[in-house]
């Protein structure tokens, strides 16, 4: 049968004479090829070409032997692996003597490529081989661990016995650090990601996010490695990573008070286009087990540590004619703490008081008078740990901001306890000065330019969430809503968080909405849904800006319209939801400022061509878009917060109500993630006067089969796949990706 690729007989490496036995090899898989063959040669099977790892043999009349396979072809995430190719790029770097890479099964549900090298007695040099190969062949081909042994175990055949080779030890893993950057960096994530972590460790396959993120690039600027959100997204890895970061001295920013009037922030303007009832009450709060007996005037000298070094602690708000104007004053309102005694009462009193307590701090803030903050420590005896109940109103304060200030507080307290003077991490740069480069940013033309991309990824028409009973304006407010909440158990979120992003490499608010959009679409009877994203908002967006420790609201809220792949297979889903995600432009920051912040100057060189049916401007086509019923808010990972001194952990009693009984809720439907005590917990909030609380429930279960399906299916070592982001310099749609990985998988032939 005539061959159809030229094709060489070769052992290790070197041409061979005829009846000798030999392997089928491409040539254009070795550079040194030296020999090809264009001979026909009998095929044994009908219609089938040979391959890599035929195993064959010269004819004395220039005919080829077939004498079957090597074996060396495996399959792993549904892609064909030859090994020997990647043995050969191994064998081709100088330091490498021998190598030879094995699939392993210790773990049958994720086999692992691992590979075995003997190195040059002559140069034992340390070797980042994975790095190596990486610039040679595709990721799905490099191997999980690296074993570097004095020789390759022989049969008596002089083949390698495979079932010699030792399993990878963890520290193969968990590779040391070799520079002062590393050492940093692995200290950090050892600490955020709650164990032991290695170099070649992903920060989004071991359970980072985007919230974790942001602490890591604080806490590494705190220990002078120059670091920002962008270089850990495109660098996951601790190897990587150091490699493009540096130890040098960063411009500091203003460290002391900071006062005057600042622009309001697209987030902030969402909140007063709200109109709510009471303004004044609209707050976030948390409530503490602390140590007994804590010393009050200790605490309260703290808490003004917090609003000197906070700017934005010192903030009130004013209106003034139809505009809101935010300012920072320079003095310190006093009396910010509440000591409430209740060693003397039966604990559930205890628990009541301290409940009714909360919501009467909760409905006391001000914006005018810039009371925007209040404590309260409970004290309860008997042994018992104390409370310390903290409210914030929610227009300085936001999630990262309260991993900030309960660090500070606990430092700042230990401190003067301790007679010594408070020294806080350094300040990042100040809200102010975020607010007004946003203001800045929004008149650009870089921004005008994502009005296009907005306008053609979302709707002009959704369908409204179904509803169980009529709808009449005001009835949709905070008194009449109540809860329901569904949670994974632990081994099936560390699933979730580990295992599940290698299959498609996805984030988990991929994996998340996408099994959102197949439960609700079980209800809403639509393949399709427009929901409203909540971000941290606190992206890289300016040089020389670092917000990674500054409070205030940064949020993001954005909105998104995701389809489901036009099949029912899951990955096929998982893989279209992630693209449509990854076609939002700076995780959505853009929207707000477009919407909030742009004028209509901005606007004036828009082409017609984005006026979609006749919208006046921009800021006027995103706002006559149709909005969203639902919201999404993924909150990270909240086990971040463990005993801490005198700070033992959070409490289960009540904070009070968040915002006030009449204010309007914007939304029907809440959703909101989070892990808590290693477990995945979703919250979802309507109202009694649209739904019915067995409607809830049901969506709320659909979303959990659903999502323990999808984790199910990305452990299967069936799955797994890129998609076309994943190669976004390529511009492949999924349909090209698909096809060119699918060749790519077939086994070569002759």
């Amino acid at each position: 049968r005539e061959m159809r690729e030229m094709r060489e007989m070769r052992t290790d490496q070197y041409p061979i004479p005829n009846t000798t036995l030999g392997e089928a090899t491409p040539t254009t898989s070795l550079r040194d090829a030296t020999r090809t063959l264009s001979t026909s040669a009998p095929c044994p099977i009908p219609n089938t070409l040979y391959k890599t790892g035929d195993r064959a043999r010269y004819l004395s009349d220039g005919n080829i032997e077939y004498l079957g396979r090597l074996d060396n072809q495996v399959k792993i995430r549904g892609f064909r692996v030859e090994l020997g190719e990647i043995e050969a790029v191994l064998q081709a770097h100088p330091l490498v003597q021998a190598a030879v890479v094995v699939l392993r099964k210790d773990n049958p549900n994720h086999p692992q490529l691992i590979a075995y090298i003997v190195r040059n007695q002559q140069n034992l040099e340390l070797t980042d081989f994975r790095q190596y190969l990486a610039t040679k062949l595709p990721a799905y081909m490099l191997p999980s661990a690296f074993v570097y042994l004095d020789k390759l175990p022989l049969t008596t055949n002089g083949k390698v016995d495979s079932t010699k080779l030792p399993p990878p030890e963890i520290k193969q893993q968990q590779a040391a650090p070799r520079t002062p950057i590393e050492t940093i960096l692995v200290q950090i994530w050892t600490e955020l990601l709650g164990y032991n972590v290695g170099i070649g460790d992903n920060f989004f396959e071991h359970g980072g996010d985007s919230i974790l993120s942001i602490q890591m690039v604080a806490k590494a600027n705190q220990a002078g490695v120059k670091l920002t959100p962008k270089q850990l997204f495109q660098h996951q890895t601790i190897g990587q990573l150091a490699t493009v970061i540096q130890v040098t001295p960063q411009g500091q920013a203003e460290q002391g008070k900071v006062t005057g009037t600042v622009f309001l922030t697209p987030i902030q303007h969402w909140f007063f286009e709200q109109n709510l009832h009471k303004l004044d009450h609209f707050n976030q709060a948390i409530i503490l087990e602390v140590e007994p007996n804590l010393q009050a005037d200790i605490l309260q000298q703290a808490i003004e540590q917090l609003l000197i070094h906070h700017d934005m602690l010192r903030s009130h708000f004013v209106q003034q004619a139809v505009q809101w104007q935010q300012y920072i004053s320079a003095s310190i309102a006093q009396n910010h703490l509440t000591v409430v005694d209740l060693v003397s009462l039966p604990k559930n009193t205890q628990q009541h008081l301290i409940e009714s307590t909360a919501s009467q701090l909760q409905a006391s803030l001000d914006l005018a008078t810039g009371k925007l903050l209040r404590f309260a420590l409970f004290r309860l005896g008997n042994g018992y740990s104390d409370r310390l109940l903290l409210i914030i109103h929610h227009l300085i304060v936001d999630g990262v901001s309260w991993r900030i200030l309960l660090s500070d507080l606990g430092s700042a307290y230990q401190q003067l306890k301790a007679k010594e003077s408070v020294q806080l991490p350094a300040k990042t740069t100040s809200f102010p000065e975020w607010a007004q480069q946003l203001q800045n940013y929004a008149q650009s033309a870089e921004l005008t330019g994502e009005l296009a991309t907005w306008l053609k990824i979302l709707p002009r028409e959704s369908p409204a969430l179904p509803l169980d009973y009529e709808y009449h304006p005001n009835v949709n407010t905070i008194a009449s809503e109540t809860q329901i909440s569904v949670n994974l158990d632990a081994t099936q979120t560390r699933a979730l968080l580990e295992e599940v992003p290698k299959a498609y490499h996805t984030q988990i608010n991929d994996v998340l909405l996408t099994a959102l959009v197949q439960s609700m679409s079980q209800w809403t009877l639509a393949r399709s849904l427009l929901v409203d994203l909540e971000g941290h908002g606190r992206e890289d967006l300016f040089a020389n800006t670092d917000i990674s420790r500054t409070v205030g609201w940064f949020t993001t809220i954005f909105p998104v319209y995701l389809k489901l792949d036009s099949s029912n297979d899951l990955g096929a889903n998982l893989k279209y939801v992630k693209e449509q995600l990854r076609q939002i432009p700076n995780k959505g920051i853009g929207y707000g400022l477009l919407r909030y912040l742009s004028s209509d100057k901005a606007f004036l060189s828009t082409p017609p061509t984005l006026a979609r049916g006749g919208f006046e401007s921009g800021v006027q086509s995103l706002q006559q878009l149709p909005q969203s019923d639902i919201s999404f808010n993924y909150l990270g990972q909240l086990d971040w917060f463990s005993s801490q001194g005198w700070i033992h952990g959070i409490a289960t009693e009540s904070t009070g109500l968040l915002s006030n009984s009449q204010n309007s809720r914007h939304y029907k439907l809440n959703v909101t993630a989070w892990i808590a005590q290693s477990q995945l917990n979703v919250q979802w909030r309507y109202s009694r006067n649209l739904h019915d609380g067995v409607s809830i429930e049901r969506i709320a279960q659909q979303f959990i089969k659903t999502l323990q399906t999808l984790i199910q299916h990305c452990q299967s070592p069936a799955s797994g796949g890129y998609t076309p982001s994943d190669f976004a310099g390529a511009r492949l749609n999924q349909k090209q990706l698909d096809q060119f990985i699918n060749k790519l998988q077939q086994p070569k032939k002759g």
